[in-house]
């Protein structure tokens, strides 16, 4: 049996008996963009110009012990990443954001490596950042 947890664009995470493709770490940063006005022998005016663009941030680990190519699976990211892809993320049944999200970094640490070169496991960082399109 397999439940999903959620997906980015093409990519489910999931857990089950034979695949575990989850995410840790999760952490969304939503800040504003403001300005001081410089006021003679008075404090500064702020003024608020708006939203920031929100970021999101988490770890994957991946290993075959759980189903799945831990190679195959972080190069994903980089082609994202690489594509400037934009995609929907969703966790549980819910769209976070009102617009769709970005790769905007991903490193990649390499845990376990066998013989020949094989990847067994490795942790993948992902930055999300929020990408709103302009009608």
């Amino acid at each position: 049996m397999i439940i999903v947890i959620g997906y980015y664009g093409p990519i489910k995470f999931v857990t089950g008996d034979k695949r575990i493709l989850t995410f840790n770490d999760f952490k969304r940063e939503s800040s504003v963009r403001s300005e001081k006005h410089a006021v003679i022998g008075r404090k500064p005016v702020k003024e608020f110009l708006g939203p920031e663009l929100d970021v999101i941030t988490f770890t994957i680990h991946l290993s075959a012990a759980n189903g799945v190519n831990p190679r195959v699976d972080a190069e994903r990211w980089l082609r994202m990443n690489r594509a400037g892809e934009a995609h929907v993320l969703v966790v549980g049944t819910r769209a976070l954001g009102l617009d769709k999200w970005t790769v905007e970094n991903v490193s990649q640490a390499w845990n376990v490596i066998f013989n020949k070169g094989e990847l067994y496991s490795c942790d993948v960082d992902v930055t999300l950042e929020e990408y709103v399109e302009v009608f």
